[in-house]
């Protein structure tokens, strides 16, 4: 008769403990993690990847609970872009900020957000302005309300300090920079 551990460790069939697994680096492409000069690299892009899917969910239902359904994650971001600092905005201002190359998708969700009364459109010289509505404004306001609420309450109750998340930005934005540049460099070849 096998005899478990007094610890109630997992058991082979001759009674000696199992082997436990080494974890390794948590990655989505392990084939891109190996050998290269920066194998880090590849736990950090299943983060980015794992964080922009809940960030893009995210905005669409907090969205949602504050009273505006049915926008997608750019048309949020349009939306408190045009909000912000509560100045009129062009669509290269916006794609700038953004960081969208395709003018048309930038394009799209201001026409979407002006049929919602959530912008309204004017002009600046021959560029088109958006322009925060009162109905756009209190849309923010209210994804405000529920995002401290459900998301930021969560995060500062983790105890990660204010100036990490800080850090973390800059960590990211400086990333951003090599992958525009590395991205410029592959058109090239």
């Amino acid at each position: 008769m096998t005899r478990r551990p007094a610890d109630d460790s997992p058991s082979t069939p001759s009674g000696g403990p199992l082997a436990t697994p080494a974890v390794g680096s948590i990655v989505s492409s392990a084939h891109l993690a190996e050998g290269g000069a920066l194998p880090a690299l590849s736990e950090v892009e299943f983060g980015l990847n794992m964080i922009s899917h809940a960030y893009s969910r995210w905005m669409v239902r907090c969205m949602s609970a504050a009273g505006v359904p049915d926008l997608s994650a750019l048309d949020v971001q349009v939306l408190h872009h045009v909000v912000h600092r509560d100045r009129p905005k062009t669509i290269a201002d916006l794609c700038l900020v953004l960081d969208v190359e395709d003018t048309h998708l930038v394009t799209y969700a201001a026409k979407k957000l002006q049929a919602l009364g959530l912008v309204s459109g004017g002009r600046r010289g021959k560029e088109k302005t958006l322009t925060a509505t009162p109905a756009g404004k209190r849309a923010c306001a209210r994804y405000r309300e529920v995002r401290e609420a459900l998301l930021s309450s969560a995060v500062a109750a983790t105890g990660i300090a204010p100036e990490k998340l800080s850090e973390i930005a800059a960590v990211l934005r400086a990333l951003s920079g090599h992958y525009d540049q590395a991205a410029r460099s592959a058109a090239s070849l």
